[in-house]
């Protein structure tokens, strides 16, 4: 119980934001600002290391993630310049869905697929994570990546690694998918990771303050624009309709009443080029209050989209290393539950914190 050795696929803005962070508060012990907790199960971010990686883009494959997380079209903020060499080259990684065809008409965040390295095959994939003792497996590929997103959930199956499902492909919280993670004796936490201080995160906090406070939703919105590759990904509407699912659900799950379909929309609107990896969100909401008399909130929210994420996901890492040092498999509903927008099983943010202490806790 002294280091967590993980394995990343998809070294975008997300795993940018991660891997600068390590450095961070490996170089900054005291500075715990952006962390909700410094310590869990006995590990903190200083035991994370990076082991492994997989990505398809020219600019990033055979180079040390310490590089390739600067390369473009990453986009994110740098807040950590000196990120050490890890030792760890990113390989090239299976293609299936993970990029969409109409990425290649915008130059600034075009994927340029090596053409010249053959794709990684399970057994390769699998060979690296026994390899280098991988405990835990991070998914950050694009949105709608169903295909891939599954070829790796396949390895961590077969290579007994625990898998983190940071995007809306459902897996952990698939029965199907679930129940094989369960019979192979593998953690698993996901879907979807939720920022630390999001759309998403604030949508939900404000419709159970409706609730409590005896105010009823009428209907609501959550509109998002960004201009980083993961908006441009999903201007694609068919790799969409996952993450409307997620971000809806997360929303619905809170609700005293659940809204009609046409009374609640919530998903990324458009993308803007200039705003990089700055996600502004406007959110409406329009309900009744006392004496059934109308009120309405509408609030703008601008954040730096991959930091956001950053600090959730060293939790979502070391909780998903407490279940593999406990012998659990299968979901972590804790983690999951407050991590994620969908969990397969859904909780209010109270509840879901509470159940992830009490999971830190348990012996």
């Amino acid at each position: 119980m002294t280091s967590i050795n993980v394995a990343v696929v998809g070294i975008g803005n997300c795993a940018s934001s991660l891997v600068q962070g390590l450095a961070h508060y490996r170089q900054g012990a005291n500075d715990r600002i952006g962390l909700m907790h410094w310590e869990m199960g006995g590990y903190t971010p200083a035991d994370i290391n990076v082991v492994a990686a997989w990505d398809i883009d020219a600019r990033k494959v055979g180079e040390d993630v310490a590089r390739a997380i600067f390369a473009k079209p990453n986009c994110t903020a740098i807040f950590c310049a000196d990120v050490p060499d890890t030792g760890t080259t990113v390989a090239m990684g299976r293609v299936l869905d993970g990029v969409a065809e109409h990425m290649a008409e915008h130059d600034e965040h075009r994927t340029f697929v090596v053409a010249d390295v053959a794709e990684a095959t399970k057994e390769s994939v699998v060979e690296t994570l026994r390899a280098a003792k991988v405990d835990v497996l991070m998914n950050y590929l694009p949105v709608g990546s169903q295909e891939a997103t599954e070829f790796y959930a396949e390895c961590a199956l077969e290579a007994g690694v625990a898998f983190v499902n940071n995007i809306p492909v459902f897996i952990a919280s698939d029965p199907a998918w679930a129940q094989r993670f369960t019979d192979a004796g593998v953690p698993i936490v996901g879907d979807d990771i939720k920022a630390q201080l999001g759309a998403t995160i604030v949508h939900r906090v404000l419709t159970d303050l409706f609730a409590k406070r005896g105010v009823a939703l009428d209907r609501t919105y959550q509109l998002n624009t960004g201009g980083n590759t993961d908006f441009l990904n999903m201007s694609n509407r068919k790799r969409l309709k996952s993450k409307k699912i997620s971000k809806t659900e997360a929303v619905q799950s809170v609700a005293e009443h659940r809204l009609d379909d046409e009374n609640i929309h919530i998903g990324p609107s458009d993308y803007v080029p200039w705003q990089n990896d700055n996600k502004i969100c406007f959110l409406r909401m329009e309900g009744r209050m006392f004496g059934g008399v109308p009120m309405n909130l509408e609030l703008r929210l601008s954040v730096e989209d991959s930091p956001n994420s950053a600090g959730v996901a060293i939790d979502m890492i070391r909780c998903a290393k407490i279940a593999v040092d406990r012998g659990l498999s299968g979901p972590v509903h804790p983690a999951s539950a407050y991590f994620c927008k969908h969990p397969p099983i859904q909780m209010t943010d109270d509840q879901a914190q509470a159940a992830v202490e009490d999971f830190i806790q348990a012996a």
